[in-house]
């Protein structure tokens, strides 16, 4: 199959584009810069050089591909977010997943690629339920200001892939290599300096993903009719409460602060006090059972384990 990749040098197109040639597969991976292109095609890839927001570039780009899949993983997340400024952190990702998105499914049926698969998010559902989320659960009816536009970005997203017949796979907190979660990370880096607190109960629940997971259901997918939306996500949701002393204890660092939530408030704004004390995990049976993939890390607690060691951390 020709699989054109649409954010092939991020973090999961990195571990995507490696397994889809091992697996047979022809890649076309999009780069905007000519250093991203040439790592690339060091790994076999074809490569075509235009913005994901020109839709005439698009178009021609995915024409002169001609492929038979499209997968948009295309994101713009900076390094470290302010959870007071969400929504001006993710504004580039937000039209990367709107305009971006009508641009490519646009182009996929210029094209006649038959598949269409796009990266959402599992942690979008309304929150304080007593089970982790299917999909049949509806997004988060009122979040906190700060996160409305990336779910309204989340929302189009997943309309234009259905209505091209597409699948989308609802990807969890990613860790692993090049992620916030990873040594040197932004989040482990908090982690370490004390700066992350269980605020409250620390009930959010988190679905967590490892990066090589997240590749694995997308070639799995591939081979796949599915449409619709599925959860790819470990087999562990988590609270905070119970994963944060963990990561603290396998970096070596102090254990996490307890605070209340309007301290919290003060210091993270309402989206950073959700984002620890509301959030809903996700259930991946459905993923499972349609793709027939299961996670390489069932829990976060093998994965976080793994990561540290091949990096040399404590």
């Amino acid at each position: 199959m020709r699989v054109f990749v649409a954010g092939a040098t991020g973090v999961i197109g990195n571990r995507l584009v490696p397994l889809l040639l091992s697996t047979g597969h022809d890649v076309i991976g999009l780069a905007r810069s000519q250093d991203a292109g040439a790592g690339l095609e060091r790994l076999g890839a074809d490569v075509v050089h235009a913005d994901a927001l020109d839709h005439a570039a698009m178009r021609r780009a995915v024409r002169v591909a001609a492929p038979d899949a499209v997968v948009h993983l295309l994101t713009a997340i900076p390094a470290r977010i302010n959870p007071k400024r969400l929504s001006r952190d993710l504004a580039q990702t937000n039209r990367l997943r709107t305009q971006g998105t009508i641009n490519l499914v646009d182009a996929a049926a210029q094209a006649g690629a038959k598949r269409v698969i796009t990266q959402g998010s599992a942690y979008v559902y309304e929150p304080n339920g007593p089970d982790p989320a299917t999909e049949d659960v509806p997004f988060w009816h009122r979040p906190p200001t700060e996160f409305g536009p990336v779910l309204d970005a989340l929302r189009e997203l997943e309309a234009l892939t259905a209505e091209a017949g597409g699948l989308v796979l609802r990807i969890g907190h990613l860790y692993g290599p090049g992620t916030t979660y990873a040594p040197g990370g932004s989040f482990v880096q908090q982690v370490q300096n004390r700066n992350v607190p269980i605020v409250g109960q620390g009930t959010g629940t988190f679905s967590f993903t490892h990066i090589d997971d997240a590749a694995s259901a997308i070639v799995a997918a591939l081979e796949n009719t599915a449409a619709g939306a599925l959860n790819v996500v470990d087999d562990e949701p988590a609270q905070v409460r119970e994963w944060l002393p963990v990561l603290a204890h396998l970096l070596g660092a102090p254990p996490p602060t307890h605070i209340l939530p309007p301290m919290a408030r003060l210091a993270f704004g309402s989206w950073g006090v959700a984002f620890l004390t509301e959030l809903r995990g996700a259930d991946n049976s459905n993923a499972k059972r349609v793709l027939g993939w299961s996670p390489k890390y069932p829990s976060w607690r093998q994965g976080f384990e793994a990561d540290l060691a091949h990096a040399g951390s404590p």
